[in-house]
């Protein structure tokens, strides 16, 4: 069976997440294995850097009361896991998967992705978490490091779930979107779905052929296809396109060629992500 590895740390956003995990697993047919985890405290510092100063009782009390408040921490963290991730298997059940694991593990979330996605198809991960504010220009500090660390599949959630209906896919002629291309042809997550085929940056004669032909490769394998070539400024034309053909879902290359390809290296990554108000679909 496959599965989705579905990216939780309990914020306001993580239902956003579990909607769009739960409408991946159901077009695929997939299990679900939710992941929790616990960063380590990079803001601690070291006591003994500022208990020199103190006298040795002082120390001895400070430290040991240390030790007790880092002891309840911990406990505190992982019961406040095993709540998270009780809500969200019991949240994907309710909306039709069938089959919900969940896992809490202690380390960097990067990491600890990393080592799960090697059993896993796809990862699912919120735009935002609990550290991120209110403010749409604020994106979860993890997310940019997840992306470049996965070899998988990646469906960005947005905060609102809305049904997917037609894809925008930026296509460059890369590689990353080339594999794209062939798993959605071997998936049925978007089967159904319209797929909008973009060719835009500085285009000639031999983009536009290659566009044409990855959107008769998508008509062979069923899809309802139509392609949209459009020349100008990468990131402006993709988020104009988004809204004006009324896309609900993103898909491009999480590396590729030309100027997509610094959509993900550079700074304009997380703003397509930002500015887009839609999940977006990598792939590597």
């Amino acid at each position: 069976m496959k599965t989705l590895l579905c990216c939780t740390d309990g914020s306001i956003y993580a239902e956003g997440v579990y909607d769009h995990t739960a409408w991946a697993a159901r077009r695929s047919g997939a299990g679900v294995l939710v992941l929790h985890t616990i960063e380590p405290n990079a803001g601690k510092a070291a006591s003994s850097d500022w208990s020199r100063s103190l006298g040795f009782e002082t120390r001895q009390d400070l430290l040991e009361e240390t030790v007790r408040l880092e002891e309840a921490r911990h406990r505190l963290d992982r019961e406040k896991g095993g709540v998270i991730l009780e809500h969200a298997t019991g949240y994907l059940r309710e909306n039709g998967v069938q089959e919900v694991k969940a896992e809490q593990r202690h380390g960097s979330l990067v990491e600890v992705v990393a080592e799960l996605e090697r059993n896993a198809d796809m990862v699912v991960v919120g735009k935002r978490g609990e550290s991120a504010d209110f403010a749409k220009s604020h994106l979860g500090s993890n997310l940019e490091r997840v992306i470049r660390a996965s070899v998988r599949p990646i469906l960005v959630a947005s905060r609102a779930f809305r049904p997917i209906n037609r894809c925008l896919i930026a296509y460059d002629g890369g590689l990353s979107i080339e594999r794209g291309l062939r798993f959605l042809q071997s998936d049925s997550l978007l089967s159904g779905v319209e797929c909008l085929l973009l060719r835009t940056g500085r285009i000639d004669d031999k983009a536009k052929w290659y566009v044409e032909e990855a959107c008769e490769k998508l008509r062979d394998a069923g899809y309802e296809a139509r392609t949209l070539i459009i020349e100008g400024n990468v990131d402006d034309v993709i988020e104009k396109t988004v809204k004006e053909e009324q896309c609900d879902l993103l898909a491009m290359g999480a590396y590729g060629h030309s100027q997509i390809r610094r959509l993900i290296i550079g700074s304009t990554t997380a703003t397509m992500i930002r500015v887009c108000p839609v999940p977006v679909l990598l792939f590597r």
